[in-house]
């Protein structure tokens, strides 16, 4: 009697009623006046829908929500879709049929019963599938990370081998550097004794030769002085 009161009265919308964080939806399932705000009052709450999960996660008071539906509450565009979803429009066909007499109430709790199980299937049907995607990205993920892994380590181990190599010249370089400078003293040092060697040996050549121009004249002179008496001497033995 309350309900059908409340419908002569006033226009009843099953709807969602935002709550949850910024960016992180979740709904409330109510029944509520046409006439009031989206997040206001409300006459029932039938039950709540989150869609941050996959596939999103329904809860609902199916007795409640068919209930409301018996009563003219029209649900709007999401909100019949959950109902669809979670089998409240197809309690509410089949109790049409029972009241009409074109099913008893086991009949249609039977249909009822196959239509969910056969929904359930689905439902997990998808959630293996998305499990098994979700896995395989996971797994290409983590073999897409192991490969560039491998191919920073490659690429580190070749630039560790460069820096290697070109220490290795640079000291290369560095020791012929070292030594160069003392193999140019070493060879300057042998020169400059070769050159004080051959000074001295002219050194002491020189004055030999000096002293041989020196006493020519004089021992010319001393052969030519002895060597005119004697000249003489032959005249004077010639004349007598």
């Amino acid at each position: 009697m309350y309900l059908k009161l409340i419908k002569k009265i006033m226009s009843v919308k099953i709807r969602l009623q935002r709550h949850g964080k910024k960016q992180k939806p979740f709904y409330w399932i109510v029944a509520a006046d046409a006439r009031s705000k989206r997040d206001g009052k409300y006459l029932e709450k039938l039950g709540t829908y989150n869609p941050n999960t996959n596939p999103a996660t329904i809860d609902l008071n199916l007795d409640q929500a068919v209930q409301w539906l018996h009563n003219g509450a029209q649900p709007t565009d999401t909100a019949r879709a959950i109902l669809s979803y979670k089998g409240a429009l197809m309690k509410h066909h089949l109790d049409g049929g029972v009241r009409k007499g074109a099913l008893t109430q086991e009949q249609a709790d039977a249909k009822l019963a196959t239509w969910l199980e056969e929904k359930a299937g689905k439902v997990n049907t998808k959630k293996e599938g998305l499990s098994k995607a979700q896995a395989a990205a996971k797994a290409k993920a983590l073999k897409a990370e192991k490969e560039a892994n491998d191919k920073r380590a490659a690429a580190a181990v070749e630039a560790a081998k460069v820096v290697e190599e070109e220490v290795a010249e640079e000291t290369a370089v560095e020791a012929v550097a070292d030594e160069a400078p003392e193999a140019v003293a070493e060879v300057a040092v042998e020169e400059t004794a070769t050159e004080v060697a051959t000074e001295e040996v002219v050194a002491e050549e020189a004055p030999a030769a000096e002293v041989a121009v020196e006493e020519t004249p004089e021992v010319v002179a001393e052969v030519a002085t002895e060597e005119a008496p004697a000249a003489e001497e032959t005249n004077e033995e010639k004349e007598a």
